[in-house]
């Protein structure tokens, strides 16, 4: 492979894992209010995550939670609830993506509309790059077990929620929609349904702008933070790299990338390749196999689209049920929309509500 054929490859695998727009998650249009909508409680904290303390890269092991408590919950004091942890993408973290999917409005929306009442969590997995992957790294920490185990954790003990894996969902849009499908293949023992929204970097693809570019950038850098000036795309690497090709013995950023010199590193993309869902998903079938329900979307206008459905189709090949809907929109045009209108719906009818059931 040529320098010229590497730069244009790595070029057209950034659009297919990242989307081809310059932003990742940019505010989308609300759906109208639901009249007669009760408010929920919303409640900001720090977790704290085992699993990411220690980390190479400096990120803190004190992560931003956002819990979202449904209107009943403060006066029915024996009431138990189903948890939802809704993932966000890449580029912001919790906080900003409230304002893309518009909660509180849309989850008071859900509810109004007939949505059963169930906590609503985010947590955020932001790191120096703009992103964790929610992969598990040295370098980042382990962003997975933080939202397996230590959010899941922290939750279960300090709310009243119902602790059994049937009576939790887990959702993402993007960058947390590949969360939801890496996490969710891995852990149905503690998940029970999952709904994954335009996921990125399914495949076996290596992202970046251009090979030379990116050496260039990373040879520049003394530390994380300092990246804060590269482009989105170069950044994305980074942020692709430090998950997935972690490397304590290659400090100042304890990262490989995917090329030398502007050649492909095969161990690295072997490496990036094994994170890649549609490559690994063979390895899980049984696990998915135990799912009450799976369902995904995309916007009939987002470049990962083809994505989706190839992780569609893989699923039908195995007998493992799930449905798929593709909308009309770009990559974050409805996202809110579908949060009120079929998110909320979809767990309403496959979440356990009781403690218990089966």
């Amino acid at each position: 492979m040529t320098r010229m054929s590497v730069r244009v490859w790595i070029l057209s695998v950034t659009v297919a894992l990242f989307g081809s727009a310059a932003v990742a998650q940019v505010e989308t249009p609300a759906p109208p209010v639901v009249p007669g909508a009760k408010p929920v409680t919303v409640e900001h904290m720090k977790v704290h995550s085992p699993a990411i303390e220690g980390n190479l890269e400096g990120e803190a092991a004190e992560r931003d939670v956002i819990v979202f408590l449904p209107p009943s919950y403060a006066k029915e004091k024996s009431r138990r609830y189903p948890v939802i942890y809704a993932l966000h993408g890449y580029s912001i973290g919790a906080e900003q993506w409230t304002h893309e999917i518009h909660v509180p409005q849309t989850l008071e929306g859900a509810f109004a509309r007939g949505a059963h009442e169930m906590i609503v969590v985010l947590p955020d997995s932001k790191t120096a790059y703009n992103g964790s992957m929610y992969s598990s790294s040295i370098t980042t920490g382990d962003f997975e077990r933080f939202i397996a185990h230590d959010v899941v954790a922290y939750i279960d003990a300090h709310y009243r929620t119902i602790p059994d894996r049937l009576s939790r969902g887990l959702a993402g849009h993007s960058m947390g929609g590949y969360g939801a499908t890496r996490i969710g293949f891995k852990h149905p023992d503690v998940f029970g349904s999952l709904y994954i929204m335009s996921p990125c970097c399914l495949s076996s693809r290596e992202p970046g702008p251009n090979a030379a570019d990116l050496e260039k950038a990373v040879a520049s850098l003394k530390a994380p933070a300092d990246s804060a000036s590269l482009p989105f795309f170069t950044r994305a690497q980074l942020a692709t790299a430090a998950a997935w090709s972690p490397n304590p013995k290659n400090p100042p950023l304890f990262l490989d990338l995917p090329t030398k010199d502007g050649a492909p590193q095969p161990l690295v993309l072997a490496k990036w390749a094994a994170n890649a869902p549609l490559d690994f998903i063979d390895q899980y079938v049984g696990h998915l196999k135990q799912y009450r329900a799976i369902a995904l979307d995309v916007g009939d206008q987002d470049g990962l689209r083809v994505d989706t459905g190839k992780l569609h189709e893989a699923l039908d090949n195995y007998g493992i049920p799930n449905k798929l809907e593709i909308y009309s929109g770009t990559h974050t045009s409805a996202v809110a929309d579908r949060i009120q209108n079929h998110l909320m719906p979809f767990f309403s009818e496959n979440l356990c509500f009781k403690p218990g059931c089966h």
